[in-house]
């Protein structure tokens, strides 16, 4: 099906970033180093301990991701009652994260979480990340947050922008009797 309008049969596809091209291979190498590594226990200390050691692991990232989600509802209830804007950081989110990772089943995760869950680890992730970030913002052009407003703009089919904005009329509300409810 056509469209009518011309296209070119030299446009470039946009080059994939490499976290697109190899986070799928990733997860699954994950997955399968996950599945490898909860049979090698199973068959060493059996069935039943891993299956102890999954609900463990469910039930220590729930209560973790509460007390975190509890921690940060009340930092920001202080920042509030004191007027101005809640602590940065505090490392609740990587808390949460480490609770997560904990409640994924799979025995490299739980380490995974485990570890976020260290003061010196929550530190130093945060560092890194703060860092990354910074680095990537400096990189993009000033006033534009790279494509991310790319999406918001409609593409005629001739490869024009229209720019828009969209107003809703809200209708009157009846200045009268509003029929009888039937049964």
């Amino acid at each position: 099906m056509t469209t009518g309008a011309p296209t070119s049969p030299s446009t470039p596809r946009p080059r994939r970033s490499r976290l697109r091209r190899y986070l799928p291979l990733g997860i699954v190498a994950w997955l399968v180093l996950e599945v490898w590594l909860l049979t090698r226990v199973a068959g060493a200390a059996g069935g039943p301990t891993v299956f102890l050691l999954l609900v463990a692991g469910v039930v220590a990232g729930s209560v973790i991701i509460k007390r975190a989600g509890r921690r940060a509802f009340q930092n920001l209830n202080e920042a509030l009652q004191r007027g101005g804007s809640p602590a940065r950081g505090g490392g609740n989110g990587l808390l949460m994260l480490g609770g997560l990772l904990l409640m994924i089943p799979g025995l490299v995760s739980d380490v995974a979480g485990l570890l976020l869950l260290l003061p010196p680890v929550q530190k130093a992730v945060s560092r890194w990340t703060e860092r990354t970030l910074d680095r990537r913002l400096r990189r993009t052009a000033p006033g534009s947050l790279g494509d991310a407003f790319q999406q918001a703009r409609m593409h005629r089919p001739d490869g024009k922008v229209v720019q828009g904005e969209v107003i809703r009329e809200d209708p009157a509300e009846p200045s009268g009797q509003r029929p009888p409810l039937t049964r």
